[in-house]
This record gives C-alpha cells, structure tokens and sequence, in this order.
C-alpha cells in the first residue's frame, strides 16, 4: 500500500487525491456493496500488494494490487451506466451455463465489466439498467431506499375493482411474504391492461400478485425505473445514461437514507 506522509493535518498532496477507500475500491469493481465489502476486510480475505488488510478505513492507490480469496479485482478508470430495453428471450445474467441469450450478448463493451442492476424475467421487457458502479447498483436494488418502478402488464383477463383494490392495499404472494402498497391503473379501454407503481423488486413480484388474486400475467414491460425510460429506445436498442441522470441517481438514494 502507498501511503504519504502530511507536513500538517490540512494539505493534501497530488498523491492523497489518487487515494480510495478499499471497501469503496471493492465495491466500484461490482463484487459486492461496501458494507459487505467491509465484512470481506474484516474476515482477512483481502490482499493488497500481497499482503492481508484488516483495517477498515484503509486506504489504497488506484495502481496497487487487490485480491479477494486470491482473485484478482480491478475497477475501470471511469464508471459506466447503460439503459437498455431489454428484449424478450434475453436472460439478465452476465452468462447462462445453458447457452442462452443474455443482455450482455446485446450490450457488448470491451473494456468494462458491467452487471445488471436488479433482474427482469426471461420474457418481461422495458428498461434496465447496467453498470459497473457496484455500490450504486445496490444502492438501487435495495428494499431501503424504494426506488419506483412502474409496469404495464398485459392480463388474460379484465381485472375487478375489487382485486385492483385488494392489489393496492397489498397481498400475500408467498406464506408470510406480503407485497408493499401500490398504485395500480386499469386501462379505461382494455381493463386486461394494468400499470402497476412499485417501489420493491422482488423476484417474480409483478407476476405473483396478479396470480394472488386469479390472474395470469400474458405480457410484462417496465415503462420507468425511477424517471428512466426507454424513449427513443427500440427493444434491444441502449444508451448510455447522461451526467445529469446519473447524478439525480446518486441524489435520490442519498436523500432516501433512513
């Protein structure tokens, strides 16, 4: 580890500013979040040049070496974030053993290593993200900090005010796993058409509330994650996300600690 001796506690010399935190450098390389990151230092898991760091707080240069249980990590110079939309028959993994399609099939970049933020299924298309910002992506898909997801699903048949109603309040999708309150929307033109607010993602969630109350999900897209959505997007078509989005991302997870 580099580390540079201060002639007084205020001056900071040009190689302090290229210093980071290690628990940040292992997060910004998409391992794990910070605090897991802490939980990886602590358990002596974690090398730098060679050696095993224990100390929380530690700080390392971007040049020098780390392994975590002896893989090598490294973070990009810049961070990256893509808003895809996502296809149909595309996987939200960064590989499949079975050989099938996924969003890093569409979205090819060679020299980051990005991962989905949060997972849509095989067949739910609309927006997702990808990033290689490990501690914002788990920021993002963090019960705590209630990102707004909105979803139109497509129903196999008209949906009753009464399960629109019960849907809203909240249902049990699981024993003892009950969904959080929620805005839905019935099309006023095609009551099998529903856009459902969230501010959760559960695996399968969308679909197991409409199952919940007897209906089966025949098409799923998500139209916004936060303020982000596919306009000017066609399906497997992405971009990358501007300074101003990203900066309204870091913003609203830092407004909503609690």
């Amino acid at each position: 580890m580099k580390t540079k001796n201060r002639t007084t506690k205020s001056s900071t010399t040009k190689d302090d500013l290229q210093l980071i935190r290690l628990n940040k450098y292992i997060a910004e390389a998409g391992l794990v979040s910070r605090r897991k990151a802490d939980e990886l230092i602590n358990a002596g898991v974690v090398k730098v040049n060679k050696k095993t760091v224990t100390e929380l707080g530690t700080k390392i240069a971007l040049g020098d070496f780390v392994t975590v249980n002896g893989n090598p990590i490294e973070i990009s110079h810049s961070n990256v974030y893509i808003l895809l939309n996502k296809p149909k028959d595309c996987i939200t993994t960064t590989s499949d053993e079975k050989g099938r399609k996924t969003v890093l099939d569409i979205v090819k970049l060679r020299d980051s290593r990005i991962y989905p933020v949060g997972r849509l299924d095989r067949n739910t298309t609309g927006v997702l993200l990808l990033t290689n910002d490990g501690d914002l992506a788990h920021k993002l898909t963090h019960p705590r900090y209630q990102i707004k997801r909105v979803y139109l699903a497509k129903l196999d048949k008209t949906l009753k005010a009464n399960d629109a109603l019960a849907i809203s309040q909240g249902v049990e999708i699981e024993p003892n796993v009950i969904t959080q309150p929620c805005i839905v929307n019935i099309d006023p033109g095609d009551r099998t058409k529903v856009t459902l607010i969230l501010t959760e993602g559960k695996n399968h969630e969308v679909k197991k509330i409409f199952e919940s109350v007897g209906y089966t999900v025949k098409s799923l897209d998500r139209k916004y994650y936060y303020n982000l959505s596919t306009k000017g997007l066609k399906r497997g078509e992405y971009r990358f996300l501007t300074r101003q989005e990203i900066a309204e991302l870091r913003k609203l997870v830092d407004n909503n600690k609690k």
